[in-house]
Order: C-alpha cells, then sequence, then structure tokens
C-alpha cells in the first residue's frame, strides 16, 4: 500500500485508526501511538507523496484528487470497524475522505478533526506563498517542525517544497455545501492555538447529524505532542 504506513501490525485487533498529518507532517507523527492503544486498534498512518520515503513524488495539485486517492488506498482495510483522525489539514484531507466513504456506502465508526477550523471557515492566510524566511518564522512560531532542520540550509531546501505545497492545498481548498455527515464528529484543540480557536474548532458541529464531542486541550497548535498521552486516552475512549 503506498499511502498506509502501519508501525505496529495487530491482525487480530477488531478496529483501525486511519491517521493524516498535519501540513508538511508525514505518517511518523503517530509513530509513538501505537504503544498507547489497546490491542484491539491498530494505527494506520497515511503516507502524502513528497516527503520521507515517498521524496520526489509529485506533491498532491487538489484535495479532491488527494482524498480519492486515499479513499482508493484505504478500501482493502475497510472490511473491520474504522475511525478516521486528523490533524489540522489532516482534519481536513480526513473530512473529505470520510464525505467519499459515506457516499460508497462505508463510513467510519468516526471522525476525530484536530487543530482545525470546521471546512466552512477560510483559511486563506497565505503561508504559501512567503519567502523562505518568513516560511520559517511562522513554522517556529506554530511548533511542530524541528528547529535543528529549519536551521539548516541544506534540510530547508529539502523541507520547505512539501511545507510550501500542504500549506498550498490547505489555503486553495473551498468547501463543497452538501449534506452533513452521518458520522460522528470529535474535535480537539488547543486552547492556546493561533490558528484556531475553540470557537471555530466547535463549528464542526454543523457538518454532522450524529453524536458530536470537542476536548479542549492546554496548549498551542500542536498541543497533541506533548500531552501524546492524554490525546490517546481521549481517541480511545471516542472509538
Amino acid at each position: 500500500m503506498t499511502w498506509l504506513r502501519c508501525p505496529r501490525p495487530r491482525p487480530a485487533a477488531t478496529t483501525r485508526l486511519i491517521c493524516f498529518a498535519h501540513a508538511g507532517g508525514s505518517a511518523t507523527a503517530y509513530r509513538d501511538w501505537p504503544a498507547l492503544l489497546p490491542d484491539t486498534v491498530e494505527l494506520y498512518g497515511v503516507q502524502l507523496p513528497g516527503r520521507a520515503d515517498r521524496y520526489g513524488e509529485p506533491l498532491p495539485e487538489s484535495m479532491d484528487a488527494l482524498a480519492a486517492a486515499v479513499a482508493g488506498e484505504l478500501a482493502p482495510l475497510l472490511d473491520r470497524r474504522f475511525a478516521l483522525f486528523g490533524h489540522s489539514l489532516g482534519a481536513l484531507v480526513a473530512y473529505e475522505v470520510t464525505r467519499l466513504l459515506e457516499g460508497c456506502g462505508t463510513g467510519p465508526a468516526r471522525l476525530f478533526a484536530s487543530g482545525c477550523a470546521a471546512p466552512h471557515e477560510r483559511r486563506d492566510r497565505g503561508y504559501a506563498e512567503y519567502d523562505d524566511d518568513r516560511l520559517v518564522a511562522v513554522l517556529n512560531r506554530l511548533g511542530g517542525t524541528e528547529a535543528e532542520v529549519l536551521a539548516h540550509g541544506e534540510l530547508r531546501k529539502l523541507v520547505l517544497p512539501y511545507i510550501r505545497g500542504d500549506f498550498r492545498l490547505a489555503e486553495k481548498y473551498l468547501h463543497r455545501p452538501g449534506l452533513p455527515l452521518r458520522t460522528p464528529i470529535s474535535v480537539l484543540v488547543g486552547d492556546a492555538d493561533p490558528v484556531v480557536t475553540p470557537a471555530q474548532a466547535k463549528a464542526w458541529e454543523a457538518h454532522t447529524v450524529s453524536d458530536f464531542s470537542m476536548a479542549v486541550f492546554p496548549g498551542g497548535h500542536f498541543y497533541l505532542q506533548p500531552l501524546r498521552e492524554r490525546v490517546v486516552a481521549e481517541v480511545t475512549r471516542r472509538i
């Protein structure tokens, strides 16, 4: 499976958790989660092209094409109960994948949207058009990307193109109105996130006719890194 990475296979698991990383992130963002999940849950990280072991592949050009490709890759895994988790850009991708899967009659047990304003909210910050120094300043402010990487000239040349591409993907995204999901939605957000306020996160509630929950954690945009155990516990409880 080109798009999926399973850091700890659990053939007897009854539920699969499919995780989508933030802009500039990769499947390794969730490599420590399996140790915190019960044995009944098997985790897969979605590896977007253009980074890590897919470096050099063309970056996704549109959310529609990206969601369709991921939904197709997930088809062999849908023989068991499954849930989707996405952080920041990953939450939007997970949402659009959920819409496609529901349209085919196989929606997830729950969609987890972390650190992301509701799909209908505007997100035209223009980060994708920043020059390198200004973009690095934004990334340092948000966290999530190792400062050593951003300070190293050669590494910056490697990572900034796909980070910028991911920002462009998010900023070009336009929500198409449609029926709300039948899938329950759980929102997670940091109380000091400079990108999304708790109120903007709560607006996800309009996108489901099913159960909705919201958990606010102390921290900024990447609150889930230092609070990994608490976040995984919340996900486990809601699954």
